[in-house]
């Protein structure tokens, strides 16, 4: 009797459950191995821009407190 009630939940497993994770498993693992797509990539290269930008704007930025305020790297930075 116990074993007609695993076999039912097991059937079910490996007729729908396991087919489906393993066609997800091996795609996503296709995706993987494929690298960036192109909207990724685009992505990728706007975020490297932009850090560009922003280092040199703190750049700027450290240069006029350097200019105004001489010991503000001593005040605020930390070891």
């Amino acid at each position: 009797m116990e074993l007609e009630i695993l076999v039912v939940p097991i059937i079910v497993f490996m007729v729908f459950v396991a087919p489906i994770w393993l066609i997800l498993h091996y795609r996503s693992k296709r995706q993987v191995s494929q690298g960036f797509s192109e909207e990724e990539y685009n992505q990728l290269n706007e975020l490297i821009v932009k850090a560009d930008k922003m280092a040199t704007r703190i750049e700027t930025l450290e240069s006029i407190l350097d200019t105004e305020s001489p010991e503000w790297r001593t005040k605020h930075e930390r070891t």
